[in-house]
């Protein structure tokens, strides 16, 4: 056999191998047949692709987690801000994803840096400290909308960092400072309140059982004694106490009229 004859076989055998595609389970080929593509996306596994007649293209089908570079934001109670984010998103359409956008990578970029400072933009700072999880789901839900002509599924969107300016941090820092001592002195008047409280009941129960003063005089003195102390302090009854104050404060009745009041009872 010829040499020509030899290189025509070979050429033809690295041709079929060389139009041997394998792709992985996470993959799928978009094959262009002519410039024209297919109805459906091919693989896993084995494929042909005969070229020049054919051209595939690669797609993941794996997620891909994209991070939105800090944007500029001022809420809506003029507090400005540097915020990012984090993109988890997926291809659920091969061939929209290859045939509708040149780089849906940078597209959704651009989507997400435009959809994050307008949905922040529309709300108070407090309200994107306290309702992060509400804004995620309002801003996957926009970029979703943005994304599905481009065969994507937006999996989920997460505020990752909120930069604020050093006098915000302070001003802040004195409002929770402010916070917790109004709770502080709040829970102490329920405290000193519901302590008058108990005290009038206890006085309104004694005051039913004059025997219930006396033991409490005694069991005063009983604990007064434990401690060993030099200087005694004894109750009186405030029936006593009371005499004595009108007893030293009055003023004595002259002894003309007192000794008149004896001749006139």
């Amino acid at each position: 056999m010829s040499l020509p004859l030899l290189i025509v076989p070979v050429i033809i055998i690295l041709y079929l191998l060389n139009s041997i595609k394998i792709l992985k389970e996470y993959e799928r080929a978009v094959v262009f047949q002519l410039g024209r593509v297919g109805k459906e996306a091919a693989g896993p596994g084995l494929i042909f692709v005969f070229a020049p007649i054919q051209t595939i293209v690669r797609v993941s089908l794996r997620q891909e987690a994209m991070e939105v570079p800090p944007q500029d934001i001022i809420t809506r109670d003029n507090v400005t801000l540097k915020v990012n984010a984090v993109i988890t998103l997926r291809v659920v359409n091969p061939i929209d994803a290859v045939i509708n956008v040149s780089n849906y990578i940078y597209q959704t970029s651009q989507f997400a840096q435009t959809t994050l400072r307008s949905v922040l933009g529309e709300v108070d700072l407090d309200e994107l400290l306290a309702h992060r999880d509400r804004l995620n789901q309002r801003i996957q839900t926009i970029i979703d909308g943005h994304t599905a002509p481009f065969g994507l599924k937006v999996v989920s969107v997460e505020v990752k960092q909120v930069d604020m300016p050093e006098n915000m941090l302070r001003a802040m820092a004195k409002q929770a400072e402010a916070e917790r001592e109004r709770r502080a002195k709040i829970i102490h008047a329920e405290g000193e309140f519901n302590a008058a409280a108990k005290l009038v009941e206890a006085a309104a129960l004694m005051a039913t059982q004059p025997m219930t003063l006396q033991l409490r005089y005694l069991q005063t003195l009983t604990e007064i004694g434990v401690e060993k102390n030099t200087t005694i302090v004894f109750p009186l009854p405030m029936e006593l106490m009371n005499l004595l104050n009108r007893t030293f404060t009055e003023p004595a009745k002259p002894v003309a009229n007192a000794n008149s009041e004896i001749a006139n009872p």
